[in-house]
């Protein structure tokens, strides 16, 4: 059998720093058992690393102490491996937006599906799941090992608003928020958001007036509420809506004060 640790220096060399269990039982020849025991002693090594059953990515030494490629650096590839349909969401794609008010403790992927989450040595990388993820906007990123998709900043705004839960709360959905207002271009937002729920234009449409941000941005959601919203809906859906003041613009039930943390 050949030398995985020769295989995988391969590999780099060429550019290419992750390879499936499919990959290396074709390249190394023997059985099974015998290649898994020499991915084994390379994970050891902490020369290779393995985010998901049956896929590896080679770590350069400047990352072996992390125990895995960055997540943006592999997730691309696993996607394609599970040929899974993905982008980066939430507060991962604010923060390759330009949000740089907190760095997100996980990294964030919307997929069609549940997915139980990924922890990679020091990465963790959790999937949202959005059954209609298909028709959300996205745009391309380079990174070091390729091309990665994530929601554009205009989707990023409707999906942090609809998914505050999975962002700290609204508090700090409003704090990302005022970060990204200045580069969204109405026109696209209004496109974004005629494919998402009503309410996440209400929410987003009253956060963005309750901070003072794009009142152009503002005027658009309106719009669009006012044709398309047929109920009150509520700012935090966890919460009542009994006894909550209303804002009409934004047909709401405001059931939570939101105070901005930056």
């Amino acid at each position: 059998m050949a030398s995985a640790h020769e295989y995988i220096t391969e590999l780099a060399a060429n550019g290419r720093h992750h390879f499936t269990i499919g990959d290396a039982l074709q390249a190394l020849g023997g059985s099974l058992v015998a290649v898994r025991a020499a991915l084994r002693r390379l994970s050891r090594r902490r020369e290779i690393s393995s985010p998901y059953r049956g896929f590896h990515v080679i770590l350069p030494p400047e990352y072996r102490n992390l125990g895995c490629l960055p997540a943006e650096q592999f997730i691309p590839h696993l996607m394609q491996y599970l040929r899974a349909q993905y982008y980066v969401a939430l507060l991962s794609a604010a923060e390759l937006h330009g949000a740089a008010h907190q760095r997100p403790q996980r990294f964030q992927v919307m997929v069609a599906k549940n997915r139980r989450p990924i922890n990679c040595g020091n990465v963790r990388v959790q999937f949202v799941a959005r059954h209609d993820l298909a028709k959300t906007p996205v745009v391309e990123m380079n990174t070091p090992r390729g091309r990665m998709r994530l929601s554009s900043r205009e989707a990023t705004l409707l999906e942090i608003v609809g998914y505050a839960d999975q962002c700290g709360g609204l508090d700090h959905a409003a704090s990302v928020l005022a970060e990204l207002v200045e580069s969204v271009d109405p026109s696209m937002l209004l496109a974004a958001a005629r494919l998402c729920p009503i309410v996440w234009s209400q929410r987003l449409g009253y956060l963005l007036e309750a901070t003072d941000h794009r009142g152009e941005l503002a005027a658009v959601l309106a719009d669009h509420v006012c044709e398309h919203a047929r109920t009150v809906g509520p700012l935090v859906r966890a919460k009542p809506l009994t006894g909550a003041p209303r804002a009409a613009r934004w047909k709401l039930a405001i059931n939570e004060t939101v105070e901005p943390d930056l």
